[in-house]
């Protein structure tokens, strides 16, 4: 979905998905209170654990249609005129109560695919873990387990490289979920200022659940979060223009552009830019 598309019939699709998101969670709670009905006899382990599933099932499908609806209130109440248009992981940074937020799509090498940031505290965060191949997001998808860490002291002493950067950044604390699915980790959910929960982290682990279940990979996907993912084609573009122009490999001629942006400090997508504006030299 364009970020350019009309206002109101975005808002009616964040509307749609909210409410076929429910309805999948109805139908899931359902089916848990149907077999916890037969949980007796010698078979009542068997269908307490099916049960289980359905809930968290459903859970995750009510974490979507809480995000699609607050996605929908949120361009509802939209001014083009006024203020940016509204991200949709604006919503998601507020629903896990943290400051930013950022979905990290990965590829088999765990390197960055995709990204869609709620701010560009967290947009700035990513483009650290990009450049410099370490961070919370390439921890949680190796691990396949939720990564945090709290305070500049245990940030820094984690992520040698990656973290002074981070914390330069003003973020005093990070937490990664990966985002798993038929047993394969195509991301992460990484959340920067993070408040648990009175259940620790488990808000933000089932809202990663139905990231992954109901928005990237559902019924009715949007992995484009409504405009907001940015998937890097620049880059890769230029990295492949510059592999072309010196017969050098696109790996060496991303780990390039990647040195140069961290050198002079601005994104790699400039100096992309700057690549392509060349003909394939860099800047």
């Amino acid at each position: 979905m364009s970020r350019g598309e009309d206002p109101a019939k975005v808002t009616a699709v964040a509307w749609h998905r909210a409410a076929g998101a429910r309805e999948r969670a109805r139908r899931a709670l359902e089916a848990a209170h149907e077999q916890e009905a037969l949980a007796v006899g010698a078979e009542r382990d068997i269908h307490l654990r099916i049960a289980t599933t359905h809930r968290k099932i459903a859970a995750a499908h009510l974490s979507t249609a809480r995000l699609q609806e607050a996605y929908a209130r949120r361009m509802a109440a939209w001014s083009r005129r006024r203020e940016p248009r509204p991200l949709f992981m604006t919503g998601v940074a507020e629903a896990c109560g943290a400051t930013s937020a950022a979905l990290t799509l990965v590829g088999q090498d765990r390197a960055q695919l995709a990204v869609a940031a709620s701010d560009d505290a967290s947009r700035a965060a990513q483009e650290l873990e990009f450049i410099l191949e370490e961070g919370p997001v390439r921890d949680a998808t190796r691990c396949h387990g939720l990564v945090s860490a709290a305070g500049p002291a245990a940030i820094e002493q984690r992520w040698p490289g990656y973290g002074p950067e981070l914390t330069g950044l003003g973020l005093s604390g990070v937490v990664a979920v990966p985002l798993e699915a038929t047993g394969l980790c195509i991301g992460a959910l990484t959340l920067y200022d993070p408040r648990p929960d009175t259940r620790g982290f488990e808000t933000c682990t089932e809202v990663a659940e139905g990231l992954t279940q109901t928005v990237l990979l559902g019924p009715d996907p949007d992995p484009e979060l409504y405009g907001g993912t940015n998937h890097r084609d620049l880059v890769h573009r230029a990295a492949g223009a510059h592999a072309v122009r010196t017969g050098r490999s696109v790996a060496d001629a991303l780990a390039l552009i990647k040195a140069r942006a961290f050198a002079r400090g601005v994104a790699t997508e400039t100096v992309a830019r700057q690549i392509l504006a060349r003909s394939g030299d860099l800047p």
